[in-house]
């Protein structure tokens, strides 16, 4: 009876530890904060052509890590207004928020999804193919909050 229990108290802790090690994976391990330095800034494709430029932000952050290329994450502002947006730069069509992690806690992806859904906020091409198969979205509010991500664009499904 008693090695039963050795045992079973032996699983439990093996499967703690290895769940406390899951966790940390997937929260914290890889991720890191970004710099938005010149040529790294928030960019935003023009109606007019295939070249991102740079736009306003204010109080930026961000986080990415290298083991992936969709766990890029940005909450920043911005003084443009969508009307000025939408006569300015390519929309997004099936822009999907991933979540991130617990950590980052200023990017809620089901309230950002929500308010794309709603019309509250609009989606913009940030850079086509960042990654192969992978580019970076932008969703704007109309207060200014705004928020980047990076997603699987379907050019690699063939």
């Amino acid at each position: 009876m008693n090695a039963g229990k050795v045992i079973v108290g032996a699983i439990v802790i093996v499967a703690a530890v290895a769940g406390g090690l899951l966790w940390y994976t997937a929260e914290r391990a890889f991720y890191r904060d970004v710099a938005f330095t010149p040529g790294q800034e928030i960019r935003l494709v023009p109606l007019t052509s295939d070249q991102p430029e740079p736009i306003v932000v204010d109080t930026i952050q961000g986080i990415d890590a290298d083991s992936s290329p969709i766990k890029f994450r940005a909450c920043f502002t911005t003084p443009l207004s969508l009307a000025m947006l939408t006569e300015t730069y390519r929309p997004y069509e099936g822009a999907e928020p991933l979540v991130a992690p617990r950590g980052f806690d200023c990017f809620d992806a089901a309230a950002i999804g929500r308010a794309l859904e709603t019309g509250e906020a609009l989606a913009f091409l940030s850079e086509r193919n960042i990654h192969p198969g992978v580019d970076r979205v932008v969703a704007v509010f109309g207060d200014g909050r705004a928020y980047a991500w990076q997603q699987l664009n379907g050019s690699l499904a063939e």
